[in-house]
């Protein structure tokens, strides 16, 4: 199972730091995480996601994956 990590206003938009996923691809990640958490609608594109610590393409498979960072721009981002 793959650990989603939310941090500074992705984490107030879910009310939670960390979410477990057996979402198949980024892609797919996304969709479930704006369909669970509609406040996230309108950041989660201007966040940096990052699988096990690389930008991937919405199509990555997360077979595997450990860790998915949801990173919010922060000051001046």
């Amino acid at each position: 199972m793959t650990i989603v990590r939310l941090f500074a206003a992705a984490q107030d938009a879910v009310g939670h730091d960390s979410l477990p996923t057996d979402a198949r691809t980024l892609g797919e990640l996304k969709e479930r995480l704006v369909a669970d958490h509609p406040a996230l609608r309108d950041l989660l594109p201007r966040c940096a996601v990052l699988v096990d610590g690389a930008r991937v393409g919405e199509a990555h498979r997360l077979d595997g994956a450990r860790m998915v960072d949801v990173l919010p721009p922060f000051a001046g981002g």
